[in-house]
């Protein structure tokens, strides 16, 4: 048989061919058979990690000094101990102070950005409707320190018996190890209604960001490429690169967190904003693949474990493309008075 075997430590650094032409295994790099991820969780280091107290795993998921595996490891524990971190009618949220935000790309950049990220199978109008660069006031504003998990989507379908259950739950019910994962494979109507249910249920003004706090949030008033600084770091976001290959615990890449201590805006699942697609101020109707098969369509940020590093650009622009391939999920923002 031809093609990497399954120890030569092969993993994909390209995509050949139209990644909405292609199997979904093609559009991430991999070949049709198995080959192991290079992030693997030893059964040594559950060992290791399972004897820890509840306080001894939520310091260890979010310990920037830690392994990824350990970090991991200590994630997958807690969801089957109960992950003290999330209360789901009380979730985590980072004040965002109000200021001018750097919006957008310069088009001057667009040929740059195309040469570097086209191995991955990127179009060039991808990086077209990132533009133009631009400055825009924002309100000072809530935006949720994890996106929501599993688990406390979970709480919601149970009371509210909302009739959409995400695809990725197998039949129907979420992986015990992940409850405290991002959900993903949801639409953005049901993002929505799970922040109406919260906010119903707390009297808080919670909402989906809108696509310029979004930014705002990852990217700083700097504008920078990801919410850590402008060189990608595989250790601080999940994507294709770092080879995990499924969505991590919430908080368990800690070096991509932003100044302000938001975590997973980089990587893990891609996040609906409230914003369809439309051009920025000074800019153009590009009309890609996704346009042209959905029209208006719900803008999605961030990037995902199963997408490369474009796509976990603060200032890519993106939406729901009808293919399993895309893990699309949310986070909470919230009014602040």
């Amino acid at each position: 048989m031809s093609g990497p075997s399954l120890t030569d430590g092969f993993w994909p650094d390209r995509v050949t061919g139209e990644i909405n032409e292609i199997t979904d295994r093609a559009a991430m790099g991999l070949p049709e058979h198995y080959v192991h991820p290079p992030l693997q969780v030893s059964a040594a280091v559950m060992n290791e990690v399972r004897g820890g107290t509840l306080a001894d795993l939520v310091a260890l998921v979010e310990d920037a000094a830690a392994a990824a595996p350990r970090r991991i490891a200590a994630g997958w524990v807690l969801s089957l101990a109960g992950d003290p971190r999330l209360q789901p009618l009380e979730p985590a949220m980072c004040r965002v102070a109000g200021g001018r935000a750097t919006i957008g790309t310069d088009p001057a950049d667009v040929d740059g950005l195309f040469e570097r990220y086209a191995r991955f199978g990127v179009q060039r109008p991808w990086i077209e409707k990132e533009c133009p660069r631009f400055g825009v006031e924002v309100a000072t504003f809530a935006i949720g320190k994890y996106p929501v998990t599993n688990g406390e989507f979970m709480a919601f379908l149970a009371e509210t018996r909302y009739p959409e259950l995400p695809t990725s739950w197998p039949y129907g019910r979420p992986p015990a190890h992940a409850l405290n994962a991002p959900v993903y494979t949801i639409t953005a109507a049901a993002a929505e209604a799970y922040a109406a249910w919260l906010a119903r249920k707390t009297g808080r003004a919670f909402r989906l960001p809108g696509e310029f706090e979004w930014e705002y949030a990852a990217a700083g008033a700097d504008g920078l490429s990801f919410p850590w600084g402008n060189r990608f770091d595989s250790d601080a976001a999940n994507t294709m690169e770092t080879g995990l290959l499924s969505t991590s615990p919430v908080g368990a890449f800690p070096r991509g967190h932003t100044p302000g201590g938001v975590a997973d805006l980089a990587g893990n699942v891609e996040e609906y904003v409230s914003d369809t697609y439309r051009p920025y101020p000074g800019g153009h109707l590009v009309a890609d693949d996704l346009y042209l098969k959905l029209g208006a369509y719900r803008i999605a940020r961030g990037g995902a474990f199963n997408r490369f590093s474009d796509l976990a650009r603060c200032q890519r622009r993106h939406g729901a493309y009808p293919s399993s391939l895309y893990a699309i999920g949310f986070r909470l923002a919230e009014d602040i008075v």
